[in-house]
């Protein structure tokens, strides 16, 4: 199998497999009952296409269009981040403080996908939802997966806080970019070469984004709302240090399931 010699060749046989599913539009179980069938010369053909695609590392999620966060399905391009299970302790976390507010105002700054904030609405239909992203072509997907998910979001285009000047919210949340440039090297090839770059870096230490976003989302918060960001891998005490910094109080880091702290959760007083 080709994909044995590529750059995950623990994945292979799973990749293949739900490449082959995307050719045929069937479902597994479909699969294992005409697994001796041979594949037409056409979807043979694009199954091959598919094939080196994913060898020469394009991740999967780009390839079939399609990715899963929280149990819901999401269209992905190269023109926004693929969404990652990390992301979902970022969602739980926020759910949780949902319920602290009858009917909370959340907003959603780099909103990419709108994995975050689709889901967030999804499960608080009552809470008015809004998601920010200076893509344009980044909004249309999630646009879209809003109405693959049938919620109602507000969108709005620009730079971080800057659409909603004036406004307050209960809650914000965030994944912003948070790779610093001198570590570009070593990213998988998957992410270094197909994920879009505005969504990922920020400057050399990888906190250039955090030093605005968080000084402008404490002015946004009501007293008593909260700040979550997704944040890299060593970032825990820069960033409380500038959460701090602004005023934020109760800081926290939720861990991930390697015990990486992963998500910053901080209270306006």
């Amino acid at each position: 199998m080709r994909l044995s010699s590529a750059s995950h060749p623990g994945r292979a046989r799973p990749d293949a497999e739900a490449l082959l599913l995307h050719v045929l539009g069937k479902s597994k179980a479909w699969l294992l009952a005409h697994s001796e069938e041979q594949l037409p010369d056409a979807e043979a053909s694009r199954y091959n296409e598919l094939l080196e695609r994913r060898y020469r590392g394009e991740p999967i999620q780009y390839i079939t269009g399609e990715a899963e966060f929280y149990g819901l399905p999401f269209r992905v391009t190269p023109d926004v981040l693929i969404p990652r299970p990390e992301t979902e302790h970022l969602v739980e976390k926020a759910l949780e403080l949902a319920d602290r507010f009858p009917a909370p105002r959340i907003m959603d700054v780099g909103t990419g996908s709108g994995c975050i904030s689709v889901t967030l609405a999804h499960h608080l239909p009552h809470a008015q939802i809004t998601a920010i992203d200076l893509s344009g072509p980044a909004l249309a997907i999630a646009e879209e997966n809003a109405k693959r998910n049938g919620v109602a979001i507000r969108f709005l285009r620009g730079d971080l806080l800057t659409p909603v000047a004036g406004e307050q919210f209960e809650i914000v949340v965030s994944n912003p970019p948070y790779v610093p440039l001198t570590d570009r090297a070593t990213l998988a090839v998957e992410v270094r070469d197909h994920e879009p770059a505005l969504a990922l870096y920020a400057g050399a230490d990888g906190l250039e984004i955090c030093r605005r976003l968080i000084p402008s989302t404490f002015a946004a918060l009501i007293p008593g709302g909260f700040l979550l960001l997704e944040i890299g891998h060593g970032q825990s005490q820069a960033i409380a240090t500038l959460l701090a910094a602004s005023g934020f109080r109760r800081i926290e880091f939720l861990p991930d399931l390697q015990s990486i702290p992963r998500v910053a959760c901080a209270r306006r007083p």
